[in-house]
């Protein structure tokens, strides 16, 4: 009995650390790290409905990259949405996340969704069968431990404690200095040009537009209002295409703890404890 509880505490774990997207998320803003690009979703830019003044008049794209960096960098929180790829596999996410480590949000692959909240170093994640199902497959576990472990966390969070697998990883799409760590990092490598300019939701934005030899076109829009912060990440043409907007900067990232009744606590699943 226990090392069948052992085994079915592994399953679970292996397929939140691995599977359930903590990487692929932090990837979003990872994968545009130089703000030497940026733009729209897959559609073009709106068009600006009035002329206004520019903030950036006589600056270059990469000055305006830069301030676009320490802008973001500087926020207390921020609301990430959007559709990113990572190895092939596309992966919707829709995160709140603040400087004090918490967040809450969702995410879906391949028709499974999950969502995530994390407070108090605590990380919870809720799936349904189909994102449970797809994450322990993805790691070739058997379908006899699949189901146990479905059976075992349908309809239930599951509660992860620092320290514990997963634990690590996870907390990871939480933590809003590492997700936009990457940015600006290879400032040397950069070559942005800026575009037209253009709106998101009502705020006019300049686009910093780079282009690489093998196709691939990254934009990055930045706000032309208040503080220069980045709203919009657009890659295409290359092998992770995505499209990621960032919005809510700044405000209060409420988070909720599950009711205990609903959650599945690995702790509880050591050998000689009840499951």
């Amino acid at each position: 009995m226990a090392s069948h509880r052992k085994r079915r505490a592994a399953a679970v774990v292996c397929a939140v650390a691995v599977a359930a997207g903590p990487v692929p998320v932090a990837a979003a803003t990872a994968s545009f790290a130089a703000p030497a690009a940026s733009g729209g979703p897959a559609t073009a830019p709106a068009p600006l409905s009035a002329p206004t003044p520019d903030p950036f008049a006589g600056l270059g794209a990469d000055e305006i990259a830069d301030r676009a960096v320490t802008a973001t960098r500087s926020a207390t929180s921020l609301r990430m949405t959007g559709r990113v790829v990572t190895e092939g596999q596309p992966l919707d996410i829709d995160f709140a996340v603040n400087d004090r480590d918490e967040c809450t949000g969702v995410m879906k692959i391949e028709g499974g969704t999950a969502e995530l909240r994390r407070i108090d170093r605590i990380t919870y994640i809720k799936g349904d069968e189909a994102f449970w199902r797809l994450s322990m497959a993805s790691q070739g576990m058997p379908d006899a431990q699949i189901d146990a472990t479905v059976e075992l966390v349908k309809g239930r969070w599951l509660k992860i404690a620092p320290g514990q697998a997963g634990s690590a990883d996870l907390s990871g799409v939480c933590d809003l200095k590492t997700l936009l760590a990457d940015l600006g990092k290879d400032e040397e490598e950069r070559g942005p040009t800026r575009g037209p300019d253009s709106e998101i939701d009502g705020t006019p934005v300049a686009n910093l537009v780079e282009k690489r030899p093998d196709g691939e076109t990254t934009t990055v829009s930045v706000a032309r209002e208040g503080k220069p912060y980045i709203l919009r990440m657009v890659r295409a043409g290359g092998a992770e295409p995505g499209a990621v907007r960032l919005s809510d900067y700044d405000k209060p990232v409420r988070v909720v703890v599950p009711p205990a009744a609903e959650t599945v606590d690995l702790s509880k699943l050591a050998p000689g404890t009840p499951a």
